[in-house]
């Protein structure tokens, strides 16, 4: 399948395809440890130490809840609007491109993050983290203001060495958290901020929204903020 790349001059920039085949090598990795059986989905990731958490370092990539029932994939933005209307759990791809989705993992709404009827959507050995969990990491990375920079991925796409829009402030990715910017895709269907923003689910909600954490190539914070259980984001796992 063919993946759209970066040009600059009329050539093919070879790096940021290295770098798109470095994070597809990865998903093939954590993809070959997925072991099903009648009942349960068991995964073993790629999974990073964070202070005294463990936290997978690459996007949820599942098709199904834990007890392999099927998660319902939108293909377009009406479907997807519908769906979010309805309280129905779903995921998507960015822009609706299957290319997207080797990079940068799946897109979920807030229904498929809080499924409890089959399972959850989180594999057996995890689970999403809280509100309270996202802050353990921010504060171990020295705080919001900061961490930010050390969970982001590093490179951009001008100099051809990265997926983030340049200039991708403070990126170091110190962590090893390796966030990505897959962007969202909203309530009404329309994808937004990739390659400027990475969103990420937290587990916690009120009537309407949800709390999530996003990472944007222009500063070094990681944002704490209240979402529309709608939207489409990005999922990471802490280790149970």
């Amino acid at each position: 399948m063919a993946i759209p790349s970066k040009q600059i001059g009329g050539s093919i920039n070879y790096n940021l395809l290295w770098q798109i085949s470095k994070q597809l090598e990865r998903l093939i990795e954590v993809r070959a440890n997925v072991s099903t059986t009648t009942s349960t989905t068991t995964l073993d990731p790629n999974i990073i130490p964070i202070g005294t958490q463990l936290w997978t370092n690459i996007n949820l990539d599942v098709t199904t809840y834990r007890d392999l029932t099927p998660i319902p994939q939108s293909t377009t933005a009406a479907d997807w609007q519908a769906k979010g209307n309805s309280g129905i759990g779903a995921w998507c791809y960015s822009n609706f491109n299957t290319a997207n989705g080797l990079v940068y993992g799946k897109l979920y709404n807030w229904f498929a993050v809080n499924n409890t009827a089959n399972g959850g959507l989180a594999p057996l050995g995890y689970h999403i983290p809280s509100d309270e969990e996202w802050t353990i990491l921010t504060t171990f990375l020295g705080g919001e203001s900061v961490a930010g920079g050390k969970m982001k991925s590093t490179g951009d796409l001008t100099t051809g060495d990265g997926l983030w829009t340049s200039p991708n402030t403070a990126a170091t990715n110190e962590s090893g958290f390796t966030g990505l910017p897959g962007g969202l895709c909203n309530t009404n269907g329309t994808s937004l901020n990739i390659n400027n923003v990475g969103f990420f689910w937290g587990s916690e909600s009120s009537a309407t929204n949800a709390w999530r954490r996003s990472l944007s190539f222009n500063d070094g914070i990681a944002n704490r903020n209240a979402s529309s259980k709608k939207n489409g984001m990005s999922v990471r796992l802490i280790k149970d």
